[in-house]
Formats: C-alpha cells, structure tokens, sequence
C-alpha cells in the first residue's frame, strides 16, 4: 500500500528516518574521507562517488530483503553462553576490519610508509574501492536492521535513505578536504575508525555500546581539533604580518 502525501505521520516518520540515517553514516562518511586521502584529487572524487553509490544500493536492495534481513538477527549457534547470529558475526568482522586499517594507516602515517611513488596510487585505487564495498555492506547491514521499525512503509524508507545519501554526498567532500589541508585531523579520524571498529565488535558479542557516547566523544574532539586549526592559522598570519 503506498503511503499517502497527505498523512501527517509518514512526513514525521520520513524526517525522523532521514536524521537518523545521516547520523548512523557518519561512520560512513569518516571510513570514506580517510582512505581517499592517498588518491589524486580527480581519483579521489571519483572514489567517493563509488563509495556512496554503493553504501545507497546496498541500503535499497537489504529495504528490498527485509524479511531476509530480519533473519540475519536469528541465533546461529551460542558461544560462552551468548547467542551469535550472522548479524553478529558481520558486526565483529567489520570492527576488526577498521581497527586493522585504522592501525595499518596510523603506522603509515608514522612510520612514512606507503609514500613511495604515483606507480603505487593507480594500485591502489581497485583496492581502496573493494575497501569501500566491504565496509559499506557492514554499516548498511547495521543501519538499516536499526531503522527497521521505525516506519510502516517501504518506500518511506527508501525515500529516507536516498535523502540521507544525497546530503551525506555533499557532506563527505567537505570532509575530505578538510582532512586534507590539515593532516593532523587524519590521525583523529584514524582514531574515530578505531573507537567506531570498537564499538561494532561490542555490538557483535552483545554489549551495546550508545552511540550517543561515541558521537559525542567524537564530536568533542573534532571541536577541540577545529579550535586547534582555527588557532594555528591565526598565529601564522601575526607571523607573516610581523
């Protein structure tokens, strides 16, 4: 049954399905802004748009699989006494891919590793795209089993997510060249791939993390990273006046 303009409640619950897609992507969008870093600017863009293209289609084919989907939270087996369902299972592979790269792009970043040459960026690109689909089916899967509930219709849904990708879209360049032109905010978003690898594999053992902690720790540290850029520009430029 297709919902009806008119209702009141469908418009209420589109909004609220919308904010909170855009909340549960800026996982998404950090993974993205970061692992672009290395790639040309053209390259760069061209990534990204895969990336969210791709996090928009899985989100519309899993709405698509809802009872599929809903399975995924079925019990598999137990361990420790805990149920494991391939929810779980997705969610601790996830975490443990991001805290593998995050600490994998911390050393490089450290150690100067992976800098050696433009032969090494054409590689890379296939390789930062499959990157890309692995954690995209990882947030999708997690995003949209928690907005399911949340609205009676399907196309409300579908509507929400395609809003939330368009905005998330725009949001993620800004991001990126901001991270970008000052690479000590790298190394932070390093970090919120870390807390937010972290908390996935929390949510797969069973021991839910709320990510209003988690954004607002993340929210803190961007502000205080902000003050630091805004304070540095401001000395270099007493510098050059003087």
């Amino acid at each position: 049954m297709i919902p009806s303009l008119s209702d009141p409640q469908v418009w209420a619950s589109l909004m609220t399905l919308t904010v909170m897609e855009i909340v549960l992507g800026i996982d998404n969008v950090v993974f993205i802004s970061v692992i672009v870093g290395r790639l040309p600017d053209a390259a760069a863009k061209r990534a990204r748009q895969i990336g969210l293209a791709l996090a928009l289609v899985f989100r519309i084919a899993l709405l698509a699989a809802l009872t599929w989907l809903i399975g995924l939270s079925a019990p598999l087996f137990e361990a420790f006494g805990q149920p494991v369902s391939w929810r779980d299972l997705i969610l601790m592979a996830g975490g443990l891919f991001l805290i593998f790269k995050a600490t994998h792009e911390i050393h490089g970043a450290i150690e100067g590793a992976g800098e050696e040459g433009p032969s090494k960026v054409t590689a890379t690109f296939a390789a930062i795209i499959a990157q890309i689909v692995v954690i995209d089916m990882v947030f999708s899967v997690d995003s949209i089993i928690t907005a399911i509930g949340m609205a009676e219709h399907l196309e409300v849904m579908i509507a929400a997510v395609v809003i939330a990708m368009a905005i998330m879209y725009f949001a993620s360049g800004a991001v990126a060249r901001f991270i970008t032109r000052h690479p000590t905010t790298k190394m932070l978003a390093l970090a919120f791939l870390f807390l937010i690898g972290v908390a996935l594999i929390a949510d797969g053992i069973g021991f839910h993390i709320p990510r209003g902690y988690i954004y607002f720790a993340m929210l803190f540290s961007a502000l205080v990273e902000i003050f630091n850029v805004l304070a540095a520009r401001r000395a270099r430029k007493r510098t050059g006046e003087s």
